[in-house]
């Protein structure tokens, strides 16, 4: 994002806006992390379980794995041998292509989330939702929208 301009800097409104989403980010990700721990997941953990739980046969290509919880190829495949050994997914060769493989969640890995999933969705409600009016969440929404859209365009995602 190379510019020949003077910078645009933020103003004191814009600034303290966007410090404070930087902050609500970290320590919000980082309380919902520590709320994963005594089940031995980390956040990375549960979002793979999540996006296998809600695909079809409950199996993704690891190239899209990869795109759907941001994560290079190479990270992913650590990330996916941790939670083979833990016995949560598993890896299968893809039949239309002897490159590709599939991370399959396991049964072991669908009783985990359906475990750990209630105990999620009350963290997520602690520390977020019910802090929020129903009003106010609606706001959030709207305005998180277009930088959602904006930023999946970058990614060419939908």
């Amino acid at each position: 994002m190379e510019t020949d301009t003077a910078p645009q800097w933020l103003t004191d409104e814009e600034q303290c806006a966007w410090r404070t989403h930087v902050e609500v980010n970290r320590m919000l990700t980082y309380q919902l992390e520590k709320d994963l721990q005594p089940f031995g997941l980390t956040m990375n953990d549960y979002d793979i379980l999540v996006h296998l739980s809600e695909s079809d046969e409950h199996r993704m290509r690891m190239s899209d794995l990869a795109a759907a919880t941001l994560q290079s190829k190479s990270r992913l495949s650590h990330q996916i041998t941790r939670m083979e050994n833990a016995g949560l997914v598993r890896r299968e060769n893809c039949e239309s292509d002897r490159r590709g493989l599939y991370t399959v969640l396991t049964d072991e890995g669908m009783e985990t989330m359906k475990k750990v999933a209630p105990h999620h969705v009350a963290s997520v409600r602690q520390h977020f939702v019910d802090l929020i009016s129903p009003e106010s969440l609606g706001e959030l929404r709207s305005a998180l929208a277009p930088i959602a859209e904006h930023l999946r365009a970058q990614r060419g995602r939908p």
